[in-house]
């Protein structure tokens, strides 16, 4: 056997401690050195995504503060009177946040005044376009009366997230503004064609297609309207007018739609006899005409 002398090289017990420690100090400063730099790495990541959070939030929120522009033409009341003929009364367009210019109506003149507050996904609206359009055409025709229509967005929760009542009211504001003679019979083609509650609704095709079936000529101006829904702004401020206290000329707020009003008198009849409806239209009207100021008789000579 060789025994070890002064000069060997090999390491003793404690030398060998001592250099594992110093191995394992090492192998710790570069893990320590490692996990920082991944943290260094996360940390920007994180960054760059939550910058890219911000800016989309901030485009968001741009986007949804954006100033609304005009109302429609010929709704400078937030509503579009019909008159004989069916020709709408021609109105300028309400600039942003300006108030709406009630529609000034004299009930004396024989003329009744007949004013809808109408959502058009909500079924009872529906029900009493369907028991009232034709004696309400055939008044409007005649003169005996004049319609004022006020389209809502107040059931958007019940279209499955389309926004179904924004996007027919807005529709009908376009036709209000790019063809007003044809927003009777297009308004009576969103009723007849009504979808129900707690569906998607009609999509804007359909919307379109509607528009040239009332009879609208003026086609691409409406159909880009309903595409951009150019009047979104002037709905929702519109509905939350309507909403928001009295309604124009009468002591009567909005509990539900249909919210109708003759001569500024509310009608709570029932909305599926075209007969309850006529009568409480002649009632009202007979009213205006017996408290009436009589004309004098020329003095005599």
């Amino acid at each position: 056997m060789t025994l070890s002398g002064p000069g060997d090289s090999r390491q003793s017990k404690n030398q060998r401690r001592e250099a594992a420690r110093e191995k394992a100090k090492q192998l710790r400063e570069e893990q320590r050195k490692k996990d920082v730099r991944n943290r260094v790495i996360l940390i920007s990541s994180l960054s760059v995504v939550v910058v890219a959070i911000i800016v989309g939030i901030t485009l968001v929120i741009t986007s949804t503060l954006k100033p609304a522009g005009p109302g429609p033409l010929n709704m400078a009341s937030d509503g579009i009177q019909i008159g004989t003929g069916f020709v709408a009364a021609t109105t300028p367009a309400l600039a942003a946040g300006e108030d709406p210019i009630a529609t000034a109506n004299d009930p004396a003149s024989g003329t009744v005044d007949i004013r809808t507050y109408v959502d058009y996904m909500c079924p009872y609206c529906g029900q009493f376009e369907a028991t009232n359009n034709s004696q309400i055409a055939d008044w409007v025709q005649s003169g005996a009366a004049t319609i004022e229509i006020h389209p809502l967005s107040i059931l958007d929760r019940s279209s499955l997230g389309t926004k179904y009542s924004t996007r027919a009211a807005n529709a009908a504001a376009c036709v209000a503004n790019y063809a007003p003679d044809q927003f009777w019979q297009y308004n009576s083609l969103l009723f007849s064609n009504q979808p129900a509650e707690n569906t998607e609704g009609l999509d804007d095709a359909k919307l379109k297609d509607l528009a040239s079936q009332a009879g609208v000529t003026s086609t691409d101006q409406v159909n880009s309207c309903i595409d951009d829904t150019q009047f979104k702004g002037w709905v929702s401020d519109a509905t939350s007018r309507a909403l928001s206290g009295n309604l124009p000329n009468s002591d009567v707020s909005i509990q539900g739609t249909p919210t109708v009003l003759v001569n500024g008198q509310k009608y709570s009849g029932s909305l599926t006899d075209p007969a309850a409806f006529s009568a409480f239209v002649v009632q009202v009207s007979n009213e205006a005409l017996s408290t009436a100021t009589p004309t004098p008789s020329p003095a005599a000579g």
